[in-house]
């Protein structure tokens, strides 16, 4: 990784769109800061895209679409996208399965959930699990006292014995049923709802994705601009694609940073 001072400017003048993750990224120790919300203001306002990719469940989202400063928002790792019609005062969610698949996924994941939690002492299921519709989130630190990495470890494996994807973030292990993440569905959203082809060509230059832990690794090996906030440096060994830049500072204040990088570049034009 290297600084973000180091990103040139041409490049970032060339920026069309942001994508984020939210913990740890937007987000300052669970707190949505004034300034990281109005960056995402100010990244509109100036023009570009601005997609949250995040774990957080549709519950979340729905908000998040309706209320945020967003064009659309990528929820439970890629089980789904929401996008609000402002127009036609609408919010339009697009499922990764269909009806029946997710119920019967829903019935298996919420008879595992209980068998993950008895072999792990002292984890959780997440407190926003009531609001999810496609995977089982462990709490492993944000609601309970922080778990060390073996723990995180014995979580996962017991996911993936039960045929699980399963993606670590900075906060809980996610476990579901399906091969998606959050580039496939991300790809998916932006082609189907705003005709962007990001395979094609030079594309996925005109994008940055800014993140922070391990479930952000296929984002960060796609987009070749992908931008970690400083904390990533926390959980860099566990991090298969580690991205191109970093920024000074960790979580929220490290987007501000990126954000302020973007919209300085595009006065030079």
């Amino acid at each position: 990784m290297r600084p973000l001072a180091e990103f040139p400017l041409a490049a970032r003048r060339a920026v069309r769109g942001v994508l984020t993750d939210i913990d740890d990224t937007l987000t300052t120790e669970g707190h949505l800061t004034a300034a990281a919300y109005a960056a995402l203001e100010r990244l509109r306002a100036a023009g570009l895209r601005v997609v949250p990719v995040t774990g957080r469940p549709a519950g979340w989202c729905d908000h998040i679409a309706r209320m945020w400063p967003v064009d659309a928002v990528v929820g439970e790792n890629g089980a789904f996208w929401m996008r609000y019609d402002r127009q036609q005062r609408k919010l339009m969610t697009v499922h990764v399965a269909d009806a029946a698949l997710r119920l019967e996924r829903r019935r298996r994941l919420d008879e595992l959930a209980p068998h993950i939690l008895a072999a792990v002492p002292g984890c959780a299921l997440a407190s926003d699990q009531a609001y999810r519709v496609a995977d089982i989130a462990i709490d492993f630190c944000e609601d309970v006292p922080p778990l060390p990495r073996t723990a995180v470890d014995e979580i996962q494996q017991q996911m993936e014995a039960a045929g699980l994807t399963v993606k670590v973030s900075s906060i809980h292990v996610n476990g579901w049923f399906g091969d998606y993440d959050k580039l496939g569905t991300t790809r998916r959203l932006l082609a189907e709802e705003f005709g962007i082809d990001v395979d094609a060509g030079m594309e996925r230059q005109h994008w940055v994705f800014a993140g922070d832990s391990p479930n952000d690794a296929p984002m960060f090996g796609y987009f070749p601009n992908a931008v970690g906030v400083a904390n990533v440096s926390e959980h860099a060994e566990r991090i298969e694609q580690l991205p191109a830049w970093v920024t000074p500072s960790a979580s929220g204040a490290g987007f501000v940073e990126l954000t302020e990088a973007l919209l300085r570049a595009r006065e030079w034009t």
